[in-house]
């Protein structure tokens, strides 16, 4: 143990001393969370509409009433549909809502009438958001018009009969800020571990100090573990401090247990300091690494669900996804910080997670060559 302990000084020596990588570790991380929870929200806002009324009717202005009254539209008005498509196409409006000339006549005198809504859909998901937005609104419209106007009550809508009690758990308020934080914590987490220990056994090679220590009588596994400890010390550190900061910043709810969360994250760190160990063994120069970190990092971050659910990729990613860990390990700290979960509701990720560790540990230590 002496060995692995004069290892991990030599490592945290050799981090202080590099006046780059005390920012990187810890002060790039914090700014990050801070910009990113903020910046990257999926909440549509801003949403740009603009509405063609052609029917002058009470109606007609109630419906508009309640988009301008929403906090998700900009509304603007417009006489001619010409003049709409020319700022669709422009890209200074999102949706053109047509409401036609007798749509408070057909109401009235026919139980029913139609509008056109048009969506710039270059971006998908905005469309589609804005299209339950839209649905919402005139949806609500309908029913009050309904239960507001005799003449439109029919045997078939009596809206009364119904009543519906939302009820949100776990992020009652719908706050975008609590969701993003957690996933935040762990790209940084895995920044810091993957990234960081890829790179550190490779400038062991460039700098020529690799063979001054193949030569010495230290033992592979005492010298791989004196280097991955440290970053495994400053990741948990980071984690912790992340914490802070969100339950500060974004008052990030802490429902479950820290010792669990740190306790799986522990086995988490375990797998990516393996995988950038892996990659540091294929590699000779930290350029190399860096590329093939980044490659795996871009894949398991974007396939984790960290900005949309990850069951709503298909089929084939679905289950491509069960060697992700950081999807695994995602799940994990949202279901114990946001939910309370115990150690019943998460181990079966705990078990994947502890093989997926071993696995990528004992791959990178047998690929590792003390040679001199």
């Amino acid at each position: 143990m002496k060995t692995v302990f004069a290892i991990i000084q030599k490592e945290f020596l050799q981090i202080f001393r590099n006046k780059m990588m005390i920012p990187i570790i810890f002060v790039m991380p914090i700014v990050q969370l801070v910009i990113l929870v903020y910046a990257a929200n999926l909440e549509m806002k801003e949403i740009n509409i603009v509405i063609i009324n052609n029917d002058i009717s009470d109606f007609s202005h109630q419906l508009s009433d309640k988009f301008t009254a929403s906090p998700f539209f900009n509304v603007s008005f417009s006489q001619s549909a010409e003049e709409a498509n020319s700022l669709m196409k422009k890209d200074k409006a999102d949706i053109i809502m047509n409401i036609p000339a007798d749509f408070e006549k057909k109401l009235i005198k026919e139980k029913s009438a139609d509008i056109q809504l048009l969506y710039n859909a270059v971006n998908g998901t905005k469309a589609a958001v804005a299209s339950g937005y839209c649905k919402n609104i005139i949806f609500n419209f309908n029913k009050n018009i309904v239960l507001t106007s005799p003449k439109l009550i029919t045997e078939h809508t009596d809206f009364k009969q119904i009543n519906i009690i939302k009820q949100f758990w776990y992020n009652p308020r719908l706050d975008y800020k609590i969701y993003m934080s957690t996933g935040i914590l762990v790209i940084l987490i895995t920044i810091v571990s993957m990234f960081l220990s890829s790179m550190n056994l490779v400038r062991e090679k460039e700098i020529g100090t690799i063979e001054q220590i193949n030569v010495t009588p230290i033992r592979k596994i005492h010298f791989i573990a004196g280097k991955l400890i440290p970053f495994l010390i400053i990741a948990l550190f980071e984690l912790a401090f992340g914490l802070i900061i969100a339950k500060l910043l974004f008052n990030l709810p802490m429902l479950g247990s820290l010792t669990l969360l740190f306790f799986v994250a522990g086995i988490y760190l375990i797998v990516m300091l393996g995988l950038g160990l892996f990659i540091s063994t294929v590699t000779e120069t930290q350029q190399q690494a860096m590329f093939i970190a980044f490659f795996f990092y871009l894949i398991f971050i974007m396939m984790s669900g960290i900005f949309t659910p990850a069951e709503s990729m298909p089929v084939w990613a679905q289950k491509l996804n069960y060697i992700n860990p950081v999807a695994w390990f995602m799940r994990v700290i949202r279901m114990i910080l946001l939910k309370g979960s115990g150690f019943a509701q998460i181990k079966n990720e705990i078990a994947v997670l502890t093989l997926y560790g071993i696995s990528v540990l004992s791959l990178a230590v047998w690929r590792y060559r003390k040679t001199a």
